[in-house]
């Protein structure tokens, strides 16, 4: 008889194929290129008021619909191409968020032109390394930070919207600028790098 497969414990969130795919592959794991980094911008925006589950259930319709999330194509969206997004299946049809996609597009590009990139931009708020944290259980992870306080402020007077501290904490924890796999989760496991901060 061949041996039951053990099933590796997870931070208690993720249940689900969707979440355990994207929580052992992407989750807490340090994100340098910058298309990635505006990816999780228009997503974690997109997120503002609804759960993650729904928009990474949406992933690739927004793929589509933001020119496989190429900031230079998407600063150059004009007002016609903003209607037909309106009506693009699959994707959150909120003007508000679909305008500032256009609009912090923009200012990637700018923070870019400043920074050289915008993973050396975003990698200041925390030092250059990940914050490394061993949580005890899913009530003791944060929803803010100083960090995500100053990124937002930051983010913010740069023109960036859909940016709040709780946005940008969970863009943080989305890049891996923030590891916050809990004590018991088998990836909290193999932690080797990175600054550790109290649990």
């Amino acid at each position: 008889m061949k041996p039951k497969e053990k099933v590796p414990v997870r931070c208690g969130w993720a249940v689900g194929a969707i979440y355990e795919r994207y929580h052992d592959e992407e989750w807490g794991r340090p994100v340098y290129d910058d298309k990635r980094f505006f990816e999780f911008l228009i997503l974690e925006g997109a997120q503002a008021g609804l759960s993650w589950i729904t928009i990474l259930k949406k992933r690739a319709a927004y793929r589509r619909a933001f020119a496989g999330f190429d900031p230079v194509k998407v600063a150059r969206f004009d007002q016609k191409k903003l209607a037909t997004l309106l009506n693009a299946p699959g994707i959150v049809r909120n003007r508000l968020k679909i305008q500032s996609a256009v609009t912090n597009a923009q200012a990637f590009l700018e923070v870019q032109r400043e920074f050289g990139s915008f993973s050396n931009y975003v990698w200041q708020f925390v030092d250059g390394q990940p914050l490394v944290t061993f949580r005890r259980n899913l009530k003791s992870l944060p929803s803010r930070t100083i960090q995500s306080d100053a990124m937002s402020k930051d983010l913010r007077r740069r023109g960036f919207k859909f940016v709040g501290t709780t946005i940008c904490y969970a863009f943080m924890q989305a890049c891996g600028l923030v590891d916050d796999h809990v004590a018991t989760c088998h990836l909290a496991k193999n932690k080797s790098t990175g600054r550790l901060k109290g649990a």
